[in-house]
């Protein structure tokens, strides 16, 4: 039997789906254009050639069925590329840090639109990959941004994004803590605060799809019982931190929004809003230090 890329693409569809992948057509063609190095266009000239019997294309071959396991698995897509999408910018992912999600998009949007940039100072809490951080840095002029997380791990692949993705260097600087910890020796106070914080209760994350239960950071995952515990240490300790009138921008999950508003507005933060994403469900909390 004649081995065709068609074919390959083929084994990989019917290998995903019978293992419950949710979009096994896509996944299977995305790992096939990796492992041959081809964009779409020339899949679609060559999918019914025969494939010589060469050592190059017995390498990607297996290369090619390596990945198909791995997803068969059920380790993300993007951890298995290495890669992921967000605001325009190809961003480095391994298991050590959330893989960057279009919902994230809308609060980073949001920052760009109400602040475009006059020289702001930024702290990005939870950084994880830094998405958040490299992408305002990136498409906004301010002065500086500093990302924190707990994780040394994750602040290794925020670092490598912004090598790769920043010309300006040092123009984001990452610190390790636990939140506000991770300034004790910092003495100025920010325009704007930023976070996506772990924000699933934690009784939800058993319930979640493999990819997210199984292969991602729980620790970027775990909000605690409620999924409010960041919250309510933001809203807590943030003012020391910020200047008078700076603004604060949270994540927040789709059910979140009342709870949230509530905790902003018992720690004295003013003009309290709830932004909806795209599909229509709350997805930020956007608020002002008095």
């Amino acid at each position: 039997m004649k081995q065709t890329l068609q074919a390959l693409l083929t084994y990989g569809q019917e290998t995903l789906k019978q293992q419950g992948n949710l979009e096994p057509e896509l996944d299977a063609k995305y790992l096939l254009l990796e492992a041959f190095h081809m964009d779409m266009v020339h899949f679609l000239i060559d999918r019914n050639r025969e494939l010589p019997d060469d050592p190059e294309i017995r390498r990607m071959t297996e290369r090619y069925q390596e990945m198909i396991r791995q997803r068969a698995r059920r380790i993300p897509l993007q951890q298995i590329l290495g890669t992921q999408d967000f605001m325009g910018l190809s961003f480095v992912v391994n298991r050590y840090v959330l893989i960057p999600r279009q919902d994230t998009e809308t609060l980073v949007e949001l920052v760009l639109k109400e602040h475009p940039g006059k020289g702001e100072q930024i702290l990005d809490l939870c950084t994880g990959s830094g998405c958040i951080a490299i992408s305002l840095a990136a498409l906004g002029n301010y002065g500086s941004i500093t990302a924190v997380d707990l994780s040394q791990e994750a602040l290794k692949v925020a670092a490598e994004n912004s090598r790769r993705l920043l010309k300006e260097k040092g123009k984001v600087t990452f610190l390790q803590g636990d939140l506000f910890e991770a300034l004790r020796t910092e003495t100025r106070k920010f325009d704007i605060l930023v976070s996506n914080p772990p924000y699933i209760p934690t009784q939800v994350i058993q319930g979640l799809e493999p990819e997210v239960r199984d292969y991602e950071p729980r620790i970027a995952l775990d909000g605690s019982e409620d999924g409010l515990e960041f919250y309510r240490r933001i809203a807590a300790e943030s003012l020391a931190y910020l200047k008078p009138g700076a603004s604060v921008y949270l994540e927040i999950g789709y059910d979140q929004g009342d709870a949230v508003k509530e905790l902003l507005e018992q720690a004295g933060f003013t003009h309290v809003r709830i932004i909806k994403d795209a599909p229509g469900n709350d997805r930020v909390a956007a608020a002002c230090r008095p």
